[in-house]
C-alpha cells in the first residue's frame, strides 16, 4: 500500500515538472533571458570596440630632427598626443630639437598605434647651467683641467705681475666680470683666469720704438712680453688718430743692449698725423 502511494506521488510530481517546462510561461522566460543575454553581450562588444578603437591602425611618424612645434603639429594631425620626457644637453643643436622618440616610427618598428596614443619625446637643449668652481690660488694648469672636466671651454689666460702666488689663479672672470664660486653659468662658457706671474728679476730687452707706427710699436711691446704700457699723445682726437700716429719718444729711453724688468712701465709718446718712418733698429 505504501509503495503504491509513493509511486502515485512521484508520477504526479513528474507531470507537474513536465507541464512547467513545456508551458508557454517557461518557454517565454527562456526566450526573454536569451534575448537579454544576447543584447548585453552585443552592447558590451560594441562598447569595447568603440572604447579601444578596435581595428584602428595609425602609423607612428619619424619625428627625429624636427622642432617640438613641428612634432606636435604632425602628431595632432594624426590624432596622436605627445609628452616631453626630458631634455638632453647638446651644444651642437638648437633648443627643442627631437633627439629621441618613444615609440619608434612604424617604418622601423613595424608597430601601429591607436588614436590618442601618447608619444614620448626627448628634446635637445643647447645651454645647461653649471656651477662655477672655486679656482682662486690653485695652480693654473689644475684650474684649466677642472674647467674642461666640468664642461667649460678652454679658459683664456691673462697675467698680472705679482711677488707671490706665481702661476696661481688670482681672479676668475666671466664676460669680463669677476665671478664668485657657486654662481650658475651656461656650460661651455669661456672663463678668463687672471694668473699671477713673478716679474721681479725677469729681464726683457727694451726695443727702440722711436719712428715706428704706434700700432706696430704696441704689437712689438706685447710680443716682447711687456705688460704695463702707457700712451701719451699730444694731439690725438680719436682712436684712429692714435693708431696712425708715430712714436717720437719713449721712457725708459732706448740704448743698445738695454734690459729692464718685465714689470717696468713703458711710456710711449706719439704725435698724430705724422708719417711713419722706417724702424731705425
Amino acid at each position: 500500500m505504501k509503495d503504491k502511494i509513493k509511486s502515485i506521488f512521484k508520477y504526479r510530481i513528474f507531470l507537474v515538472i513536465k507541464q512547467f517546462f513545456w508551458s508557454k510561461t517557461f518557454l517565454l522566460s527562456i526566450v526573454v533571458l536569451m534575448l537579454l543575454y544576447g543584447g548585453i553581450l552585443f552592447g558590451t562588444m560594441r562598447y569595447l570596440d568603440s572604447f579601444t578603437n578596435h581595428g584602428e591602425k595609425i602609423a607612428v611618424p619619424d619625428l627625429l630632427g624636427l622642432t617640438s612645434t613641428q612634432a606636435k603639429l604632425k602628431l595632432e594631425d594624426l590624432g596622436l598626443s605627445y609628452e616631453i620626457l626630458d631634455s638632453i644637453y647638446d651644444p651642437k643643436k638648437p633648443n627643442g630639437i627631437v633627439l629621441k622618440q618613444l615609440i619608434e616610427p612604424t617604418s622601423k618598428s613595424k608597430v601601429f598605434v591607436k588614436s590618442n596614443r601618447v608619444i614620448g619625446l626627448q628634446l635637445s637643449k643647447s645651454k645647461e647651467l653649471t656651477e662655477m668652481p672655486q679656482l682662486l690660488y690653485n695652480e693654473v694648469e689644475f684650474a684649466k683641467e677642472m674647467l674642461v672636466d666640468l664642461g667649460f671651454s678652454s679658459p683664456n689666460i691673462e697675467y698680472e705681475p705679482t711677488t707671490e702666488a706665481n702661476g696661481s689663479v688670482l681672479e676668475q672672470k666671466y664676460e669680463g666680470i669677476i665671478i664668485e664660486s657657486g654662481a650658475r653659468i651656461p656650460r661651455g662658457s669661456e672663463i678668463t683666469l687672471v694668473v699671477g706671474r713673478k716679474e721681479i728679476g725677469v729681464l726683457l730687452d727694451l726695443p727702440n720704438l722711436v719712428g715706428m707706427n704706434y700700432a706696430d710699436a704696441l704689437n712689438l711691446l706685447n710680443t716682447a712680453g711687456f705688460q704695463s704700457i702707457t700712451t701719451i699723445c699730444n694731439d690725438c682726437e680719436s682712436r684712429s688718430d692714435s693708431l696712425n700716429a708715430v712714436v717720437f719718444g719713449q721712457s725708459p729711453e732706448y740704448f743698445e743692449n738695454k734690459t729692464v724688468e718685465r714689470s717696468t712701465n713703458v711710456s710711449v709718446l706719439i704725435n698724430a698725423g705724422e708719417i711713419s718712418s722706417e724702424n731705425p733698429f
